[in-house]
């Protein structure tokens, strides 16, 4: 469910900011761009904005590593578990603040993207890290790279058929499948609820607490990917 439920929530945060705000909020290749694009029209409050979103989603991966390093120790679930509670309260604040207080200025529209792609640098860095960088759930480019490489090795006439590599595919597909949905979704709820929409990824986070975070669901994870290769070596 880690894999389904984060890419879900990633999915249903960056289209709900593209409606809401014309801005992606769940990867930063765009903002990259734009930031390039600024730096040579020499537009430099956009290039501020720009480079402050940039910082905004690599403190909140920062924050969440580093968070579970200095947890670890005590309790694994624990660890896990901080960037995503952290991750709960910025979206709920999101939720009430927009709900609430929102106006449609620039200046809010700027904050308000930057706050959520804190919140997606915590879960990508947290994800990524439970998982040992297999699964980045708003990482398209890089999951249609590995995938695409993954289905060539799995087909190639002189290579096994890697339990491993099945694993990985099946996974992937998964997140791909998820993050679509929750794209449609997060359309989809936006343009009838507004920001009330950002009151329900919390539940979905809840679930990642129960459900995937427990010691036993990362062992499940562990040993999913682990099998095939003691297999080939066996």
């Amino acid at each position: 469910m880690l894999a389904s439920s984060t890419a879900f929530v990633s999915g249903v945060i960056n289209v709900a900011g593209m409606v809401a705000f014309l801005a992606f909020t769940s990867n930063i290749t765009g903002h990259v761009a734009n930031l390039a694009n600024h730096l040579v029209q020499q537009n430099y409050r956009e290039i501020m904005v720009f480079v402050i979103w940039l910082f905004m989603f690599f403190m909140g991966a920062f924050i969440a590593n580093f968070l579970i390093r200095s947890l670890e120790h005590k309790s694994t679930y624990t660890a896990h578990a901080s960037p995503v509670i952290i991750e709960m309260i910025i979206l709920l604040l999101v939720a009430f603040y927009g709900s609430t207080f929102y106006k449609e200025t620039q200046i809010e529209r700027e904050i308000v993207i930057g706050a959520l792609l804190f919140a997606m640098g915590l879960q990508n860095s947290m994800v990524s890290t439970v998982s040992g960088g297999l699964i980045k759930s708003s990482h398209l480019t890089g999951l249609f790279t590995d995938l695409g490489g993954e289905v060539s090795e799995w087909l190639h006439p002189k290579t096994g058929k890697s339990t491993v590599v099945r694993n990985k595919i099946l996974v992937r597909l998964t997140i791909l499948s998820f993050y679509i949905i929750g794209g449609v979704a997060g359309g989809y709820f936006f343009d009838r609820y507004n920001f009330a929409i950002f009151y329900v990824i919390p539940l979905i986070l809840i679930t990642i607490l129960y459900y995937d975070l427990t010691p036993l669901a990362l062992h499940k994870l562990d040993r999913l990917f682990m099998w095939g290769k003691k297999r080939q070596v066996s």
